[in-house]
């Protein structure tokens, strides 16, 4: 299993850098200038989006516009300023291959040079079934994966239950009793190599931002808030990671969730596919 992930994850790499480079001429983002540590919090206060603000499915990136390391419109948003803006607000290496993928896939979202927050709910990008915070979007075209669902959210609230912390055990408990519940509601989701990796690279994410990258250990209230809110828990005592949170360090938790979950394909797309543009059709891996 574990050369399958990285044979999907390599191939989807070098379509979507040949991709983003052809509609950006070329430029695929850099790493900004982010050397300095330390944050000014009192520019990046905490304000609510307006009704004219896009937001999207992503918690992470809704969390940096909110405090302002994102444009707080979540409009006109580059592959350089996302990885400016986790390296500032959650001390993620903005080199991280992973993370330098995600941004680019975020890309393929629009047919712009940059995209907006909402844009991202494209399904087949960024985009997945079987979300911790976010209802699917089914085939009759209801649901929202947009908005927060705390229905949805339910299974990681009351995850690891008798404890204050998630750990890299009830992630990987979590998603796959997300799996399950989710069949039952659209028992035509997709569940390929692809989401299960995706998946844990986001359980994998909330572990380390909102707590300890290398021991994959952190404080239920701060992951709560993170989702809930999108907004950073400063207020309850987080405080931005020390150690920066690298490629490897998420690859070590990435690979822990896989081997603790009991995940399997299932439904009725088998191959791993992408979406390579708004417009346009499915594109196997």
């Amino acid at each position: 299993m574990k050369q399958s992930i990285l044979a999907i994850f390599s191939a989807l790499a070098v379509l979507v850098t040949l991709t983003a480079a052809a509609s950006t001429g070329g430029h695929g983002g850099g790493s900004g200038s982010t050397g300095n540590n330390s944050i000014d919090w009192n520019a990046h206060k905490w304000l609510a989006p307006s009704s004219t603000d896009s937001r999207g499915p992503c918690p992470g990136l809704n969390t940096l516009a909110n405090h302002g390391f994102l444009p707080r419109n979540g409009k006109n948003i580059t592959v350089e300023m996302i990885l400016d803006a986790i390296h500032q607000g959650f001390n993620v290496d903005p080199t991280s291959d992973v993370i330098r993928l995600a941004a680019k896939l975020g890309l393929l979202t629009t047919d712009n040079l940059a995209m907006s927050l909402e844009e991202l709910a494209l399904h087949g990008t960024l985009e997945h079934d079987v979300s911790l915070s976010r209802s699917d979007v089914f085939p009759d075209g209801s649901g929202d994966n947009i908005h927060f669902n705390e229905t949805v959210f339910t299974t990681l609230a009351q995850a690891n239950p008798g404890s204050d912390v998630y750990n890299v055990t009830s992630a990987a408990a979590t998603m796959d009793k997300r799996l399950a519940l989710d069949k039952i509601e659209n028992p035509g989701l997709t569940n390929t190599v692809k989401e299960f990796f995706i998946r844990a690279v986001e359980s994998s994410f909330y572990l380390s931002v909102m707590g300890d990258p290398i021991k994959g250990v952190a404080k239920k209230e701060f992951v709560q808030i993170f989702f809930r809110e999108e907004r950073l828990p400063i207020a309850e005592g987080w405080t931005r990671p020390t150690s920066l949170i690298t490629t490897d360090l998420l690859g070590n938790l990435v690979g822990q969730i896989q081997e603790s979950s009991h995940w399997s394909p299932s439904g009725e797309v088998v191959c791993p596919w992408i979406r390579l543009q708004p417009e346009g059709s499915l594109t196997a891996l």
